[in-house]
């Protein structure tokens, strides 16, 4: 409960950076939820937003909501996005994709002028690498893909859905959570996932979030990127 409450007062706290007329990008998962929920209110009281989201399960949220929709095709920049994390480091880099939209998130974030991620005090870490990495792959490729991690050091599951079935993205891939336990060098394995032929892309956010919003307790800290260079 007390996770909950964090979740929802970060939520409540990234609502000063949407601005009316804006594009939004609405992130996936139990704290963006929140986000897309507190957004519903603010466009019933007036706000005038266009939502992009990152998932179908978002999609369908903010069209229950009345969130005026629109798409990559019909625009290309995204004024903000608040998404969440799994985990966050003290260069604002992150762990994403626990909710399985880590593919869909990172395009609408590259497309992006301001991430803001939105996280309770659990999501903060030293060096990532706790939560396990996952890693979107497609399905012809699984097996090699799972070989070539497994020689990085790395415990690899696929990720499986409540009936024992593979867990499928919305761009009907599977995902391999990957168990480094910490990773000095997040830079480094970055840039070997994205040379890994049949990965599709990992959840290793490098450069992208602006700000962050960690609350812990009801206090919301604002942590703020220093010019990035990988």
């Amino acid at each position: 409960m007390a996770n909950d409450r964090e979740k929802e007062a970060a939520a409540r706290a990234s609502l000063q950076f949407i601005k009316d007329g804006q594009v939004v990008g609405l992130g996936t998962g139990s704290t963006a939820a929140y986000f897309i929920q507190l957004l519903g209110e603010q466009v019933k009281n007036g706000l005038r937003i266009r939502g992009i989201p990152s998932s179908d399960r978002s999609r369908e949220q903010a069209a229950a909501l009345g969130i005026p929709l629109t798409t990559l095709d019909e625009c290309q920049m995204i004024d903000v996005t608040v998404d969440g994390a799994d985990e966050v480091d003290p260069q604002l880099r992150l762990i994403k994709g626990g909710g399985g939209a880590l593919l869909r998130e990172k395009i609408v974030a590259s497309a992006t002028k301001q991430l803001v991620i939105v996280a309770d005090a659990s999501k903060r870490v030293p060096v990532l690498g706790r939560f396990p990495l996952p890693v979107e792959v497609i399905k012809f490729a699984q097996a090699l893909v799972v070989k070539e991690i497994e020689a990085l050091g790395a415990e690899v599951g696929v990720r499986l859905r409540a009936d024992g079935k593979p867990f499928l993205t919305d761009e009907n891939n599977h995902i391999l959570d990957c168990q480094f336990g910490q990773i000095p060098d997040a830079d480094g394995l970055a840039r070997q996932f994205s040379d890994m032929p049949g990965v599709v892309e990992h959840g290793l956010f490098i450069g992208m979030a602006r700000v962050v919003l960690i609350a812990n307790g009801d206090e919301v800290s604002e942590l703020r990127a220093q010019r990035y260079k990988a």
